[in-house]
């Protein structure tokens, strides 16, 4: 059965996807500016202070950004804020040549070797994500839905904008995974066994066969996987080619 995507402009998506892009902001906001202040981001960024704290922890939590003492002379009464750089991570998610560069490194591989190149560098790489994700994925038991919500708490902890939401009005037949962020995008626009292989990854960690119904590499709204809960079909070794 295939299920059409539906309004894609639900909260929580679209809470999810927000707060992706407002800590792209942030991030993006250090780098220019850094170090900087919490108090300076927000005033920057136009943000409350506490907002601009919860992404700041998150972003710290990540790796993306670090805070230090700052580098002044003076002082003044009580202890002086903390001021902001960008973290080992962060320098991998800002934006820069490297989506050029692999997009040349992966059409090298396919024309030196083939599709099957391209396919088996594609699951090696979603092979390291899936191991992070899937003893938190298992300890959530058997059910494909309580498994799916799992799956989007450990997406979110890589920094995906990951989220579910029910499919179906009487009866639930599903849930759509949907993740308002892909950190290789611009690839695989032009490589879509990134997406094949993500797709792959995802059933093996739900244990149910799960179809890919949208993706941001092909220009949609939100990457959108329709995960059965009802007479879920299990999941099967995809044939090697």
């Amino acid at each position: 059965m295939v299920i059409a995507p539906r309004d894609l402009r639900a909260s929580d998506t679209d809470a999810a996807t927000r707060d992706a892009r407002t800590r792209d902001r942030v991030l993006a906001t250090i780098s220019e500016r850094g170090p900087i202040t919490a108090a300076d981001l927000a005033s920057h960024l136009g943000l409350t202070a506490t907002g601009v704290r919860r992404h700041l922890d998150q972003l710290a939590e990540s790796g993306a950004v670090t805070s230090r003492a700052p580098h002044t002379g003076k002082r003044g009464r009580g202890r002086p804020a903390r001021e902001w750089v960008v973290g080992d991570t962060g320098h991998d998610r800002l934006p820069s040549d490297y989506d050029e560069i692999a997009v040349d490194a992966i059409r090298f591989v396919r024309e030196s070797i083939g599709p099957d190149g391209v396919r088996a560098f594609a699951d090696q790489r979603m092979s390291a994500l899936e191991a992070r994700c899937a003893a938190q994925v298992k300890a959530a038991g058997d059910d494909p839905r309580a498994r799916t919500e799992a799956l989007v708490t450990a997406l979110r902890s890589e920094g995906y904008a990951a989220s579910a939401r029910t499919v179906g009005d009487d009866v639930v037949v599903g849930l759509q995974l949907c993740q308002g962020h892909c950190p290789v995008q611009h690839v695989a626009a032009q490589f879509p066994e990134l997406c094949e292989a993500e797709t792959d990854a995802f059933s093996r960690l739900l244990g149910v066969h799960v179809q890919r119904l949208a993706t941001l590499a092909q220009g949609d709204h939100v990457c959108t996987t329709f995960v059965p809960t009802a007479g879920a079909r299990p999941h099967t070794e995809r044939s090697t080619r």
